[in-house]
């Protein structure tokens, strides 16, 4: 049966509310406390934007990079394919190379239930699955995302449904620095 403590899990971050992304970088800190070499890929977050979360993670030593282009009424679909696709297939390598102990996945659930444009092309589903359910045995991967897909829930380990109950947006209040990013 071997050591269930030192396989790699699949843990899932889902829901309406907010903090999917900030539990998964507070695991990535973890992780890097106890000297695993992490890395970060984000989905849906471009690089033209400076976030808080990715200057700390970087200076405490994880690789974090930012593969999208913004929110989907930003760009064309096209620009945003071509995103998804680059970002799939640098995911990939990441996970299939076997040399990170915590890879985190931020907004591929996002991405995978993007429905304004076709995308099965570019970032399919079951190739997806199918690559993050055959991870090296001791990586561990964090998805997170609003809309998990039922498939990526049952290859999960855990499955964590973050529920908004009430949130200052509903007040007008917009992102808040060191808050939000």
């Amino acid at each position: 049966m071997g050591d269930r403590n030192n396989e790699g899990k699949i843990l899932v971050y889902t829901g309406n509310g907010k903090g999917k992304t900030t539990a998964s970088f507070g695991l990535a800190a973890r992780a890097l406390g106890r000297d695993m070499k992490v890395i970060i890929l984000q989905f849906i977050k471009s690089p033209e934007y400076t976030y808080g979360e990715k200057i700390a993670l970087e200076k405490l030593g994880a690789q974090v990079y930012q593969l999208g282009i913004g929110f989907t009424w930003t760009k064309t679909p096209e620009e945003h394919r071509a995103a998804l696709k680059s970002a799939w297939e640098k995911a990939k390598e990441a996970v299939q190379s076997g040399k990170y102990d915590l890879i985190v996945l931020d907004e591929l659930n996002n991405a995978l239930s993007i429905d304004t444009f076709p995308i099965d092309d570019v970032l399919p589903l079951e190739e997806v699955i199918h690559t993050l359910a055959n991870k090296p045995a001791k990586t561990h991967l964090v998805v997170t995302g609003r809309d998990a897909k039922p498939e990526m829930k049952e290859i999960a380990d855990l499955v964590s449904v973050i529920e908004e109950e009430k949130h200052y947006y509903q007040d007008g209040v917009d992102a808040i620095y060191g808050i939000e990013y």
